[in-house]
This record gives structure tokens, C-alpha cells and sequence, in this order.
């Protein structure tokens, strides 16, 4: 566990402080029950003793009384203190996952061709200009109702988010995902049991009145629908594709992205999510990392997939891949998908358990994007735009559009 927070450039310290407190909890339960047996042999000895040795005796007992209950109070602050210590800690690192910070990933493969605009003759529009032609995009109004990074999506923009959430459902759903429609408020005990209360806690907002979060990804929804259950091993693994809104507040991301909609506070994502066996976890997460490929490939996205450093895994991933597209105006991959391996970090956190035979233990969690809508609209646009501002379709999105196969512009 040091190695895994030195590698997450984490606090080491932190461990030590765990073992001590853990340390002071287990023996503060040791006194207590001491104390307890005593004060109930105690209790048994009062009836039956002399006058004079009652009066001893019941001394003693008050005395237990008060002891005792110190030692429950020790025992109570020593718990709690462990149990807060370890919910700061995160996952174990995977030993193949690669040490550093954000550029310090492994380029695993590359698929598709980037397109060279300029053997075609034209020089290649953002997506906002694309988005404004065909009428798409508004993001000055949306900043005008909700304040920065929140835009519209409008006309051909609002039936194409539609597309990408049939398809991206359609081959979840083809794939033996069960579709899921998620809450976008979330309980305290969802939001820390998943890790996002940690490293993650200044990118979520808070409803304060309420108590409740409001959720970065339906990953939140999807992990505690299982909470405190005992589930049986025969029906693993379960997959659920979840749709929902999703809030982030972006801290510490000023003057990032700040054109456009790539980085936004507000939008929609497919999230596919897997309770899976722990022996069977690295197998899974190949196999949703096999569905973002599939995914991005039918979209004819040029993309790349990185094995994230160990400094930029979030909390309660043990190990992820992104997959990253082509940005044509940007000069350079940007982050689509993401797919994170949780090991046992989540069902832990949250009491999820399987039931194997008469053994019960903790299951394992997997989570990886579909479609995070805005992002994959800015993919789309500006890799498939052609000279005079229009759009071609990618094939697999035609049927969710009434076959159109080119996004025409409104305005010029």
C-alpha cells in the first residue's frame, strides 16, 4: 500500500497513520471486553457477597461503570478515526500499470487514418464554427441562462446527441447489457463508497439543503445499486448500461478548453458497468475496453488507447485505459472513453458481496464510458466535416437520423 500511494503520488504517510489507528482500535477493543467481563462477573458476585464485602464490591463496580464506558468511547474514536483514514486511501495500484503523472502513459495501439485536410484543399473548422453553421451549437446562450461551459445543443445538435445515445444503448444492449435509466442525485454513502468523495470530492457539487450529490457519472448510481446485498455467484457477471446526466465542476480547470463544448459542466453519457467475479476482473476489463474500440471504430474515428500513469488513475481505479480521438483543430488526441478496473476498492466500500457456495466475499467492480455525448459530437464534427461547412454521417448513426447522410448548414 506505500508503493501504491508513492506511485499515485499520494500521502505514504498516511498508511502509518491507518496501522496506528487500527492498532489503538483493536486493542481499546481488547480493554473493553475485559472490562465488560469483569463488570459482569462483578455483577454476578454483589448478590451473594457479605455486607462488608458489598460495600467493597460496589466501589468496584462504579468504578467499572466509568472505566467502561471510556473504553467504549476509546474504542468508538479509534473506529471511526481507521475508518475515516482508510476511506482517504485509494486503491491498490495494478504492478503493470506505468509510474508518473499525466504524461506519463503507454500508448498501447492506434486505429483509423488522420484525414489531411490540406491535400483536400481545405483548411479544417472547429467544431463551434461547425456547430453554429448547421445550427447545432449555442453556447452563448447557454451562458447567458446558466453561466460558462453550458451550452445548447439545438436542431440537428439535439437529434444527433439523440443518435449517439440510441446507438451507443443499441450495442450495449446487443452486447447483453441491461439498459438503465439512473438517478442524477446521489446519497452520501454512494458518493464516498464509489471514491469520489477523495481526490475527486472539489469536482462534485453538493446540495447542501438536501444532502444530496448531484453525480459526475452514472458509475455513482450503477455501483450502489447493490449496496449492502449479497448477491449469488451463478448470476455474475452483471452488466448495466446506464443513461443519466452528469455534473461536474471542472475546479482547477480554468482556461482549459474553454471554447466550445469539450469541457463542460453539465452532460450526457452511456456508462457501462460490470460486477464481475475478482478472478475474472482483468479478463472484463479487456472486454470493455474491446466495446469502447468497437464503439469509436463504428463512429470512423481516428483513436488511440493509453495505459493511464499511475498519478492520473482516480481513487478507485487499480488500473485504466483511455481511448483517445483525433482532434483535428487541437493537433492531438483528446480523452473519449475511459475504462477503470476497481478491483474489490468499490464492493468494499459500498458491502456488495457474492455468495459462492458457503463462502461469502467481496465482488468486483468495472466501469467504462460508452459515449460521453459532447465530446463525441466535437470527434464527429470535425473529423467528418467536408469543405463547405456540412457533415458527413458515420454509417452507424444513418437509422437514428431518418438516413440522412450529411449534416447540411442552416446559416453561412
Amino acid at each position: 500500500m506505500r508503493a501504491s500511494q508513492r506511485a499515485r503520488g499520494e500521502d505514504v504517510a498516511l498508511v502509518d497513520s491507518l496501522l496506528s489507528a487500527d492498532e489503538r482500535r483493536r486493542s481499546s477493543g481488547v480493554r473493553f471486553d475485559e472490562l465488560r467481563a469483569e463488570q459482569k462477573q462483578l455483577g454476578k458476585l454483589i448478590p451473594k457477597a457479605t455486607a462488608d464485602e458489598k460495600a467493597e464490591l460496589l466501589k468496584r463496580a462504579e468504578q467499572l461503570k466509568a472505566d467502561v464506558k471510556a473504553a467504549d468511547a476509546e474504542r468508538d474514536a479509534a473506529d471511526a478515526e481507521t475508518h475515516e483514514l482508510l476511506l482517504r486511501l485509494g486503491n491498490l495500484v495494478h504492478p503493470d500499470v506505468p509510474v508518473g503523472g499525466e504524461e506519463d502513459f503507454v500508448t498501447l495501439e492506434t486505429h483509423g487514418t488522420i484525414r489531411d485536410f490540406g491535400a483536400e484543399g481545405f483548411e479544417p473548422k472547429d467544431h463551434l464554427e461547425l456547430g453554429q453553421l448547421l445550427g447545432a451549437i449555442d453556447v452563448e446562450r447557454g451562458a447567458k441562462v446558466s453561466g460558462s461551459r453550458f451550452y445548447f445543443l439545438t436542431g440537428v445538435g439535439a437529434l444527433l446527441e439523440l443518435a449517439l445515445v440510441n446507438a451507443a444503448m443499441a450495442q450495449a444492449t446487443a452486447a447483453g447489457f441491461t439498459p438503465m435509466l439512473t438517478p442524477a442525485l446521489v446519497r452520501p454513502q454512494s458518493m464516498a463508497g464509489t471514491g469520489f468523495l477523495g481526490q475527486a470530492a472539489q469536482d462534485v457539487y453538493h446540495l447542501d439543503k438536501d444532502d444530496l450529490y448531484l453525480v459526475g457519472t452514472s458509475e455513482v448510481a450503477l455501483a450502489a445499486y447493490h449496496m449492502d446485498e449479497i448477491l449469488d455467484a451463478d448470476k455474475l457477471p452483471l452488466r448495466y448500461a446506464g443513461f443519466s446526466p452528469c455534473f461536474r465542476r471542472e475546479a482547477g480547470s480554468h482556461g482549459k478548453d474553454t471554447r466550445g463544448i469539450f469541457r463542460v459542466h453539465q452532460f450526457d453519457k452511456v456508462e457501462m458497468f460490470s460486477y464481475v467475479d475478482p478472478a475474472d476482473t482483468q479478463a472484463e476489463h479487456q472486454r470493455l475496453l474491446a466495446w469502447e474500440k468497437q464503439w469509436l471504430s463504428s463512429l470512423e474515428l481516428p483513436f488511440r488507447v493509453i495505459d493511464v500513469a499511475s498519478g492520473d488513475l482516480g481513487s478507485s481505479a487499480a488500473r485504466k485505459f483511455d481511448c483517445e480521438a483525433w482532434i483535428p483543430t487541437q493537433g492531438k488526441y483528446r480523452e473519449l472513453t475511459s475504462t477503470s478496473d476497481c478491483t474489490e476498492f468499490q464492493s468494499r466500500r459500498l458491502s456488495i458481496r457474492v455468495r459462492d457456495g458457503k463462502q461469502v466475499k467481496p465482488l468486483a467492480t468495472l466501469n467504462g464510458t460508452l459515449c460521453a455525448v459532447p465530446r463525441t459530437i466535437v470527434a464527429i464534427l470535425e473529423n467528418h466535416q467536408l469543405a463547405d461547412g456540412s457533415v458527413r454521417v458515420p454509417e452507424v448513426l444513418r437509422p437514428y437520423l431518418g438516413g440522412r447522410e450529411v449534416l447540411e448548414p442552416v446559416a453561412r
